[in-house]
């Protein structure tokens, strides 16, 4: 394993800053920009949990749903749960989900069996305008 000098690690530390804001999120603009950032993550990885950005969306994912639970903490609620209650409110069953596939698929994910896929976030996030950081 080489070293990585301190001052090159800082540069490249600032250079993903710049474009990804991978810190504790302090503030709505910093929010904002995160969010932003996550959609965009979100269209480039798509299925691909193999791809190498995938790590940082589930980062950034985790620092922006770690800033709205400090915003408004609200009751404790998992994305399986929020997924369930936008079933029962658009009156939908297992098989009203073919960005996710089967209704096996479905059942499996509420079941706690499996769990959703970024692609399958991003695309629920987006039918029911919400936040992806709603089913993290």
């Amino acid at each position: 394993m080489t070293m990585i000098a301190t001052g090159e690690l800082a540069q490249a530390w600032g250079k993903l800053q710049a474009i990804v804001p991978v810190t504790t999120i302090h503030n709505e603009q910093q929010y904002d920009q995160a969010v932003e950032t996550l959609h965009a993550l979100l269209d480039i990885v798509g299925e691909d949990e193999s791809h190498p950005l995938y790590e940082l969306l589930d980062t950034l994912g985790t620092l922006v749903h770690t800033y709205e639970e400090e915003q408004d903490p609200g009751p404790s609620v998992t994305g399986v749960d929020v997924f369930n209650y936008l079933m029962v409110e658009h009156q939908l069953d297992l098989a009203s989900f073919p960005e996710i596939g089967e209704a096996e698929d479905v059942s499996n994910i509420l079941a706690g069996k499996r769990e959703l896929t970024a692609s399958e976030i991003r695309a629920l996030a987006s039918r029911f305008g919400v936040s992806p950081a709603s089913f993290v």
